[in-house]
């Protein structure tokens, strides 16, 4: 795995989750000042509970900062002969879109086959000329769930698949695609636990699903 920004891992975080402005790269300085790193007890859409939250939307519907955020990976990629930036429904079909339009090249969704289903599809009409290479791109990477149903859907495809980018890798690095590269934009060892390790949960903290009010106790 190639990070292009350094490493974070938020316990290195001082006092009142705050660092120093010089131990900050770019995304994560971008990701504080527009409030989409988040403190609390959080449901994450893995089922896994944690203590920090990226919300994604509150870059992505920033269109300069997430096309400026981007370029990295534009520039990182334009030398190697993209002909598809494929993502994920629904924050890596945004993130294909324009990375697509900074690489001059077309995009493609990976779609739901059926709601509540995990098997996607490439619907609407997309086809793939035979070779294509195709760049997958998503947004937060946690267990890889969304990457790995896009590479299956691409695997029925005559297509050569050249990387997985992400914008943040949650997993530090564990979550891997074998024989696919994954290149992050920067790498963030959050903790994360299932329910029933969950010391915010032992704490009596009442847990958040993101987007959401508080999450019913099960």
């Amino acid at each position: 795995m190639v990070c292009i920004y350094c490493a974070v891992t938020f316990r290195e975080l001082g006092q009142g989750g705050e660092r120093r402005a010089s131990q900050l790269n770019p995304l994560e300085q971008r990701l504080i000042e527009i409030g989409a790193l988040k403190e609390g007890h959080f449901l994450l859409a893995s089922g896994l509970h944690s203590d920090r939250y990226i919300e994604k939307f509150d870059l992505l519907r920033n269109p300069s900062a997430t096309s400026e955020l981007l370029g990295s990976l534009a520039s990182r990629f334009r030398d190697e002969r993209i002909d598809v930036v494929a993502g994920p429904t629904t924050g890596g079909i945004l993130l294909a879109f324009e990375l697509a339009r900074q690489l001059g090249v077309a995009s493609a969704y990976a779609e739901r086959v059926s709601d509540g289903g995990s098997e996607r599809t490439f619907k609407r009409g997309t086809t793939f000329a035979a070779g294509s290479r195709v760049l997958v791109i998503d947004d937060i990477l946690t267990t890889g769930g969304s990457v790995r149903e896009t590479l299956a859907a691409l695997a029925k495809q005559p297509v050569e698949v050249v990387a997985v980018a992400v914008l943040v890798d949650r997993s530090a690095g564990k979550v891997q695609f074998p024989g696919v590269p994954l290149i992050p934009l920067v790498s963030m060892n959050v903790d994360a636990w299932s329910p029933d390790v969950c010391p915010l949960c032992a704490a009596g903290v009442p847990v958040v699903k993101p987007g959401s009010t508080a999450a019913p106790e099960s």
